[in-house]
């Protein structure tokens, strides 16, 4: 079926003519401006935002602001459900469009905002599937039931989970063995908080929690945004909720360089080293690194700030380790290391 039939069958399956340019012009572009739609189509520029918008109220695109108004397909189930409940040129129809639909990713280093809740968990399952060494998790039981196949996925793969959990006080809480299938460390509270998610330090999905006047969804990816996100996960959500699992491992295992100096420092103060490998990047020049060795010294200012009986640690100002590696002691820095050589992604302690 060529365009011109394709657009015609839409048409009579309640489109305005309009509407069947426009969708049928989004097929082929994928993801897209308002005005390149327009300007790919007969859809004079006027009209082109009514449009979409009318086209998302049927269900057949979702619009997002990026700069502008954008407008990718929607998911097909609903669109073809309806067509092919029609005549045979209808059916003929759906499956041009299956076809010719093929599901939109997110343009890399952008920052986008979706109407829907839906958008964002597609996303996460995305992001979640391709985790390859942490994943920072806040989210409501419902959001967790849909992820959990794949956070259980990325256990597997030995990447490094951070749940924290809403759950209502009339909710069943999971149980350990459940926890231990989707997570390396849970934290719970009943106040809701917002959908976060930040996996490898670079990709973040945010969603404001039920009780929110406004819905909306973030989807970024790009490190600085992340590491923003990281800093209100950890002092906003992790650091103020009540540990609820932590996996046993014969190795200690850190992906946040002061939790591992509030544990450790004893140690070094008592004059002992600790051995430990450091997998993360070379400051100067981006590279991954991976380093055997041990730890020789830290520097953490605020240390003297943190009360043992807390589970608060403060998020800013220096954090360093020293390490050595055999042939030089080398310093070693958290998520947005500067002056330091390496930057720690994880670092495993020996046991």
């Amino acid at each position: 079926m060529d365009t011109a039939e394709l657009i015609e069958v839409l048409e009579d399956a309640g489109l305005s003519p309009y509407q069947a340019e426009a969708y049928v012009t989004l097929l082929s572009l994928g993801p897209s401006s308002a005005t390149d739609i327009a300007d790919r189509s007969d859809v004079p520029d006027p009209r082109i935002y009514d449009v979409l918008r009318d086209l998302e109220k049927a269900g057949y695109v979702e619009t997002y602001e990026q700069d502008s108004l954008h407008a990718r397909a929607h998911d097909l189930d609903a669109v073809l459900e309806d067509l092919r409940g029609k005549a045979d040129r209808l059916e003929a129809a759906a499956e041009a469009i299956e076809d010719r639909w093929e599901a939109p990713s997110m343009e890399t280093n952008t920052v986008s905002f979706v109407t829907r809740l839906e958008t964002i968990l597609e996303q996460a399952e995305q992001y979640i599937g391709a985790a390859e060494n942490q994943i920072q998790i806040a989210a409501r039981l419902e959001e967790y039931e849909r992820l959990r196949p794949a956070l259980a996925d990325a256990i597997d793969r030995d990447v490094h989970v951070r749940l924290a959990l809403s759950i209502p006080d009339d909710a069943e809480i999971p149980t350990e063995s459940e926890l231990q299938a989707v997570a390396t460390e849970v934290h719970y509270r009943e106040l809701p908080f917002p959908f976060v998610l930040l996996v490898d330090r670079e990709a973040t999905c945010f969603a404001p929690h039920e009780r929110s006047r406004n819905m909306y969804g973030v989807i970024v990816e790009d490190n600085t945004h992340a590491f923003v996100f990281n800093h209100y996960f950890m002092a906003g959500i992790w650091d103020v909720t009540t540990v609820l699992y932590e996996a046993d491992s014969r190795d200690r295992v850190y992906v946040d360089i002061r939790k591992c100096i509030v544990e450790l420092h004893e140690t070094v103060d008592d004059g002992g080293t600790i051995p430990a490998r450091i997998h993360g990047y070379d400051v100067e020049t981006d590279d991954p690194i991976t380093l055997s060795g041990s730890i020789v010294d830290y520097s953490y200012p605020e240390l003297a700030e943190v009360d043992d009986e807390e589970t608060t640690f403060y998020r800013g100002g220096e954090a360093t380790l020293f390490f050595d590696t055999g042939d030089e002691v080398v310093e070693i820095g958290g998520w947005g290391a500067v002056i330091e050589d390496y930057e720690a992604e994880r670092i495993v302690v020996d046991a």
